[in-house]
């Protein structure tokens, strides 16, 4: 799955173009590397979010294409929030 599509359905971040923005904004990294929007993400990937003063780091647990809003907390696991 893109990178941007799972942002959104994880619900990090609200919509996908603006996740799309972030990814070309270079404020999104996978495993340590800035990430394009369109880079596939797989479970046990590492992601991290800057936005302003906040990082944002996680790990990929689940991959689906749909899920309930209730169930995408379990998509993936905070490793470190600021």
């Amino acid at each position: 799955m893109r990178l941007d599509k799972y942002l959104k359905v994880s619900r990090i971040i609200k919509r996908r173009t603006i996740a799309n923005e972030a990814c070309d904004a270079s404020r999104v990294e996978l495993n340590g590397r800035p990430a394009k929007a369109g880079a596939q993400v797989k479970v046990g990937d590492i992601v991290t979010l800057h936005f302003g003063d906040t990082n944002f780091k996680f790990k990929i647990l689940s991959v689906p294409d749909v899920v309930k809003k209730e169930d995408a907390n379990s998509l993936y696991e905070v490793i470190y929030e600021d």
